[in-house]
């Protein structure tokens, strides 16, 4: 597709998701002919080499045992098809420098832009800005403040997760109302924390349950050892503890078993290679976790590559890629724990 069509599409793309806005509708084509019908279709197998289109991808530092996964196998996602010239900026968690590193991306006009920002507010302009270039953005895990700066949105379902969560914990109590919940969240003042303690609280209410006792950490294995250590001292009895981050997990780990605590149940969040383990092996206080896959940046490869061929999803009957996808939060336990573990992260 040549430069300036791309900036037709992505013009024409703007004004239609103001009108989906508007209107409510669910479509987002803006092809549509007189006779109803759509001049793409999605007749032909989408795996089969193409124009060989070149992708930028933008991540925060790997300072995660997720982040690294999603990296990795953003990577090995490209590598798979041979129609893909993937360019890879320098992991950062400098605002500004991930934003110089877009605008370098559109001044090399890319085809498409896979971004995972490491504040979606902050990331925000420098998006819409690609996309107004005629560069399709993939947005990843962490939302624009505009519905405009991303062509399409693969999330990891957060409130979703909390849901799982206190879903799981209600199916154990069994009726019983006068048990102690405790939470370990991640950093409070990220959305996505925010929304996986409202799934939990929600989810617990219908079961006649609460949350007794909060600690927020900051996802990382010392803030998550402190904040665990911190938990444990204010509450002498627990019976079902939901800790938010896998990786922060190992952490909360080391603090109970330093306090030789081992009367409630463990639930975890993500779903890292090291937790299933432990799961697998029913030898510690944890026996879930929820699922936060890790494959988000993959899948926004194999969705730029089709935006930037102008292809779709033929495995939809839908002939454009959707909007927005969210994967789903199952709960990992014992009995399924072998489904997972060989895609899992480490922490």
């Amino acid at each position: 597709m040549s430069r300036i069509t791309r900036r037709l599409v992505a013009a024409v793309g703007l004004m239609t998701a103001a009108a989906l806005v508007a209107t409510g509708c669910t479509n987002s084509s803006g092809n549509e002919d007189e006779g109803g019908s759509t001049a793409n279709t999605a007749t032909s197998n989408n795996d089969e080499p193409g124009e060989t289109v070149t992708i930028g991808f933008s991540g925060p530092a790997l300072d995660h045992g997720w982040l690294g996964a999603i990296a990795t196998a953003a990577k090995a996602e490209a590598k798979e098809y041979e129609d893909i010239d993937l360019k890879v900026a320098e992991s950062t968690n400098d605002v500004n420098q991930q934003i110089s590193q877009v605008e370098t991306f559109i001044n090399d006009e890319v085809d498409a832009i896979v971004l995972l920002p490491i504040d979606g507010a902050a990331l925000t302009k420098v998006a819409l800005k690609a996309m107004d270039a005629g560069i399709p953005v993939v947005n990843v895990d962490r939302e624009f403040n505009s519905p405009f700066a991303a062509r399409t949105t693969i999330l990891g379902d957060n409130y979703g997760m909390g849901v799982s969560a206190g879903h799981y914990i209600c199916e154990q109590a069994d009726g019983k109302t006068d048990l102690v919940v405790a939470e370990i969240a991640g950093t409070d003042s990220l959305p996505l924390t925010q929304d996986r303690s409202q799934g939990f609280k929600d989810a617990l209410k219908k079961c006649g349950l609460d949350v007794d006792n909060r600690v927020a950490a900051d996802f990382t294995v010392s803030s998550g050892q402190q904040a665990a250590a911190n938990l444990l001292q204010a509450a002498p009895k627990i019976d079902y503890l939901w800790n938010h981050d896998d990786d922060q997990g190992v952490g909360v780990m080391a603090a109970i078993n330093e306090a030789d605590r081992d009367e409630f149940t463990m639930i975890g969040g993500a779903g890292s290679k090291n937790m299933m383990e432990l799961i697998k092996a029913d030898s510690s206080v944890i026996k879930a976790t929820v699922l936060y896959p890790s494959t988000q940046a993959a899948d926004g490869i194999k969705l730029a590559r089709l935006l930037a061929q102008d292809k779709a999803m033929s495995d939809l009957v839908e002939v454009e890629v959707p909007r927005k996808v969210v994967l789903s939060a199952p709960v990992v336990t014992k009995k399924n724990v072998d489904q997972y573990i060989d895609a899992a992260f480490e922490s």
